[in-house]
């Protein structure tokens, strides 16, 4: 079954726990300690909820694997937005003008990370999970160098600056969980 497959049918499970008044606005799939949790969201005029289901479509009531699937999902949104420093094709587009233009030396490294990267990032719907966000941080490093960065990370920079808002996130759903978590 293919990841679309997969949320798709989780999504059908998920809308049997919405509430009169209630949408499934989104389901993001994670694997996180060794298990697959999707987040689904919900809205409602009143505001928001969140709930986990698990592989089998199971409400998910262990705080912590809700708290780290939160996590995890909001991690790679940050990784994704900031490869490339954010604007991969406009990178990419700048490096093969300069190769026409100037052809400095390692623009052909710089252009084989680029496009590296670019065959990183995933397609929504994709699985968030620590295997993902390593391969996206070493793309982006790759990319980094052969741009002639030595120095600190602005990649790892940018995630770091980012851990406020995966925390907020975080402590979201676990505000706005739709049961009782454990």
């Amino acid at each position: 079954m293919s990841v679309a497959e997969d949320v798709g049918r989780i999504a059908s499970a998920a809308a049997a726990f919405a509430e009169p008044g209630e949408d499934l606005v989104g389901v993001l799939a994670t694997e996180t300690l060794g298990r697959r949790i999707y987040l689904c969201a919900f809205e409602s005029a009143e505001g928001h909820a969140w709930l986990a289901l698990d592989a089998d479509a199971e409400p998910v009531t262990e705080g912590r694997l809700v708290r780290e699937a939160a996590s995890l999902a909001a991690l790679c949104e940050v990784a994704e937005e900031s490869a490339g420093g954010g604007h991969l094709p406009k990178l990419r587009a700048r490096l093969a003008e300069l190769r026409e233009t100037d052809n400095p030396v390692g623009i052909e490294e710089a252009e084989a990370a680029a496009a590296a990267l670019a065959d990183t990032l995933q397609a929504e719907p994709r699985i968030a999970s620590g295997a993902y966000l390593d391969v996206l941080g070493s793309a982006s490093r790759r990319l980094e160098q052969a741009l002639g960065e030595s120095g600190a990370s602005p990649f790892a920079a940018a995630m770091q600056a980012a851990l406020g808002s995966v925390e907020e996130l975080a402590s979201d759903v676990e505000g706005n969980y739709k049961i009782a978590l454990e």
